[in-house]
């Protein structure tokens, strides 16, 4: 076989992109992985890494299976990376407290605790008192709270360092600086033109995040998908002041890291790929987090950065094979939710490129086919 020759080419070095690798290689399937920057250098390394399985769905959702099913896999996936690379991904099992300050946020949390209290999933209604038993550096002035036990969270950026250096370790072949320019289809491969030299492979999967619409649009696909722009910042502080993770309903979350350090986020700025990180949009995040925390004022200032999410029109990623290409594979999209679910689909396209379909998983919610202009012809 030629050299640059694989099984199949992924394109996006990101934690989507490094799961379906580890996948892949693990079955014995050469990969390379092609990043234009990077190893998960963009909105992989800027999440929060929160596993919102119950915290971000309030109502049906065809992701809601996926969701679960991704959370299970995390104990388990977080030791068989470690062994494999020693990279701790940081999970964190102490569960995740929904807040709402208003009235109105706290008819629509009630809304999302009986939701799931009706679906089964551990869930707990806490009134302020309990709250501040639970937590007592969190605000009294809350107009409501929910606990949930499950809604864990990892560190993404050593998540996705540890998908790409397992799959490393497995064989896979990954070529940063790497910016696929143009793609041409063979009878029965792709020819790959990167800005350093061709790359042929038998299948290809489309993971670039954000980026991925660009691409498609060489393949005369136009998918419903947008970037929006989320600034976090990081602050520390002399002494714990909470252990669970803290989420109002108005978006603000803070996030306790190792080392005393709070994580909190996230700002949302629609049709933008600048990374810029403004002064309106910390201001924003800080008058949030005092106003659920407020000993956080005191807090010693780190960092703070922006990352860029792939948003769809209805909200739901794409997840499937192209519609006029075979063997052409798309899985991105995944806008708040690509840390999470990050397991369950590398998983699953490994077994759609395997031919073994998606089990009990339906992704026809998720295709590629679904709301989309093909300008494609034949």
């Amino acid at each position: 076989m030629n050299g640059n020759h694989y099984d199949v080419a992924i394109i996006g070095g990101g934690i989507i992109g490094g799961s379906i690798a580890f996948q892949l290689v693990k079955r014995n399937v050469r990969v390379v992985v092609l990043e234009k920057d990077r190893i998960a250098s963009q909105a992989s390394s800027a999440a929060a890494g929160m596993l919102g399985a119950q915290s971000e769905f309030s109502s049906e959702n065809p992701l809601i299976p996926m969701a679960l099913k991704s959370r299970k896999m995390f104990p388990v996936l977080g030791e068989e990376l470690k062994q494999i690379t020693g990279i701790d991904i940081g999970l964190i099992q102490k569960g995740m407290l929904k807040v709402a300050v208003t009235d109105e946020e706290q008819e629509a949390l009630q809304q999302h605790y009986e939701f799931w209290r009706e679906m089964g999933q551990p869930v707990q209604w806490l009134s302020n008192h309990e709250v501040v038993a639970f937590e007592p550096n969190v605000s009294a002035a809350l107009q409501g709270a929910m606990y949930i036990r499950n809604d864990g969270q990892v560190s993404a950026p050593h998540l996705s360092l540890a998908f790409a250096k397992a799959s490393i370790v497995y064989g896979a072949e990954w070529r940063e600086f790497t910016e696929v320019v143009d793609v041409k289809k063979e009878e029965n491969s792709y020819q790959l033109r990167t800005n350093h030299g061709t790359i042929g492979a038998n299948a290809v999967v489309v993971a670039a995040g954000a980026w991925s619409a660009l691409f498609l649009e060489k393949t005369g696909l136009s998918l419903s998908m947008h970037p929006v722009k989320g600034e976090c910042l990081l602050v520390k502080v002399e002494k714990p002041i909470i252990q669970t993770t803290v989420f109002a309903k108005n978006g603000c979350y803070i996030v306790p890291k190792k080392g005393n350090r709070l994580l909190i986020g996230a700002t949302s700025t629609p049709h933008t790929f600048d990374k810029k990180v403004t002064v309106q949009g910390i201001m924003s995040l800080l008058e949030r987090a005092q106003q659920l925390l407020p000993t956080i004022r005191t807090a010693e200032w780190e960092r703070a950065w922006a990352g860029i999410r792939p948003q769809t029109g209805d909200g739901l990623p794409y997840i499937g094979e192209h519609p006029h290409y075979k063997n052409m594979w798309i899985a991105t999209g995944h806008y708040r939710n690509g840390i999470l679910l990050s397991p369950i689909t590398g998983a699953l396209m490994a077994d759609l490129i395997e031919g073994k379909g998606s089990g009990e998983i339906d992704l026809a919610p998720f295709s590629p086919a679904r709301n989309i202009h093909a300008t494609y012809t034949t």
